[in-house]
């Protein structure tokens, strides 16, 4: 077995300064400027560190990073690489996470998470922030989120199976395009909510913005509240759902049944081709 290598209290820049080490400990490190400090490095455990050059850890495998901090210059810091552990860090730095198969984030900040996880398979965050977040999580799957906040626009569009719980998430156009997606306990602010979505669940949520939940199929909710802006929800959507407030208004549902404590305005087309049953729409008033 391999003898760990144990780096402390030490400073490094310029270019891949720890290139392609294996089984090694830092802690107290400071990677200055420069590129691709720890490329093509495995197992490698990172506490209370600094990484401020760019593309610190690309293709690497089986990394653990505590309590370190990722300053805007260390921009894609962990790219096309596999099974990394980040726990109590804070990273200003955007686009994180790409390509990547087992990501697993808890008790972290990213005041900068623009174009955060892209294309990568198995992630995992609980107790995170992500600000700044425009095109976080497209083309992600296998997710599993609770406790968490975000601000940014355009997210988790086109990915596929998801359980989100104890979540605020303010985006426009969240949820484009995405596969077999459950939301429990959460409040999701934004306009044109899941437009396109396939299998998206709600339960327990309460959504916010206009035009949500357009050109479903298979759309459940159950036990939701929807604020007085979601105004011409569903249209051309396959829907089930069980909705605990009034509906400003209703457009063009394909089928299903939606139950709603009321609905201010039902919108139909007449030349607007429907499912054979149509969308029975029950209220409670």
């Amino acid at each position: 077995m391999t003898d760990m290598e144990i780096i402390k209290n030490k400073e490094y820049g310029g270019e891949r300064p720890l290139f392609g080490m294996r089984n090694l400990y830092m802690e107290n490190v400071i990677v200055h400027a420069g590129e691709s400090a720890l490329k093509r490095c495995m197992d490698v455990k990172a506490f209370h560190c600094r990484f401020e050059g760019k593309y610190p850890f690309w293709h690497c495998k089986d990394l653990v990073i505590e309590e370190c901090s990722f300053p805007e210059a260390g921009r894609a810091a962990i790219w096309y690489s596999q099974n990394c552990v980040m726990r109590h860090c804070l990273v200003d730095a955007p686009k994180m996470f790409r390509m990547m198969h087992g990501v697993d984030v808890s008790d972290c900040d990213f005041p900068n998470g623009e174009e955060m996880l892209w294309d990568c398979d198995g992630v995992r965050l609980q107790r995170v922030q992500v600000a700044n977040a425009d095109y976080i999580f497209m083309h992600t799957d296998n997710i599993v989120i609770d406790h968490y906040e975000q601000d940014g626009n355009y997210s988790f569009q086109y990915s596929h199976n998801a359980l989100i719980s104890n979540a605020k998430i303010d985006s426009k156009d969240a949820f484009w395009n995405t596969h077999n997606f459950t939301i429990i306990d959460s409040e999701i602010n934004g306009e044109y909510l899941g437009w396109y979505s396939e299998g998206l669940t709600l339960i327990n949520c309460h959504i916010s913005g206009t035009q949500p939940l357009c050109y479903c199929q298979n759309l459940t909710m159950i036990n939701c509240t929807m604020a007085e802006d979601c105004d011409r929800a569903f249209e051309e959507s396959e829907v089930t759902a069980d909705i605990a407030s009034p509906i400003t208004s209703i457009t063009n549902p394909r089928s299903g049944i939606i139950r709603a404590k009321s609905v201010g305005e039902i919108i139909l087309d007449k030349n607007l081709t429907i499912g054979e049953n149509g969308c029975k729409i029950i209220t409670m008033e």
